[in-house]
């Protein structure tokens, strides 16, 4: 698990074809290496990422066919910039919110205005995850924790400081850019009790059989 609070911007250093997968090298910037281990997860541009092999600068991991399918890393190329944060701790600090590291679609950056000294962006969506989105909520854009500001038809706003941008991928988001998404957990586990009591409700024995057996139609 994850909080989408952004550790460091690292760079794709390799991207090497296996067959239909892919391996990637990621250079780590000012991400602390000293606690990682084979295995550990690193959230990279919002896609939880397994550690296959690291040093102190870097590390490497492999993308399955469903993952390049799902996110936008079908498109990166070596030099790109990736948000980082590793797996959170117990004891981590919980800025952001929970985030899973499992993207529910692809966005894309349609507007991009200044709003004083912050930055509003609005974000297209994929129609399959509109429900999830609501104003004031949380979404993860790139791996980043953020809050949805306005929402439109197919598409929300966002408002990024300029800490935010400083320290994310965010000032390189320019018209037509493409963003790996994921909804609120808490969203999705929602709708999914609801659903389930939905379907254990008791079905009403009011029929029009009956209504017509008792004189009411």
């Amino acid at each position: 698990m994850f909080t989408g609070i952004i550790e460091a911007v690292g760079t794709l250093t390799a991207i090497e074809q296996k067959g239909q997968d892919i391996s990637i090298t990621v250079g780590v910037g000012k991400l602390d290496m000293s606690d990682v281990k084979l295995g550990d997860s690193i959230a990279t541009n919002g896609v939880c990422l397994t550690v296959t092999h690291y040093t102190q600068s870097s590390y490497s991991a492999d993308l399955s066919v469903e993952t390049l399918n799902k996110t936008g890393f079908v498109d990166y190329q070596v030099g790109g910039k990736v948000n980082l944060e590793k797996a959170m701790l117990p004891t981590t600090r919980f800025g952001g919110h929970i985030v899973s590291g499992h993207v529910d679609g692809v966005g894309e950056i349609i507007e991009r205005s200044p709003s004083g000294r912050a930055i509003d962006l609005w974000v297209a969506m994929p129609t399959e995850i509109e429900k999830y989105v609501a104003e004031k909520g949380s979404i993860t854009v790139d791996g980043i924790s953020l809050t949805v500001n306005d929402v439109r038809d197919n598409a929300f706003k966002l408002t990024i400081i300029p800490h935010t941008s400083d320290e994310t991928t965010i000032e390189e988001f320019q018209v037509g850019r493409k963003v790996n998404l994921e909804v609120d957990v808490l969203a999705r586990y929602m709708e999914r009790l609801m659903n389930k009591q939905a379907a254990e409700e008791p079905k009403s024995r009011l029929t029009m059989e009956f209504l017509q057996q008792n004189g009411f139609a």
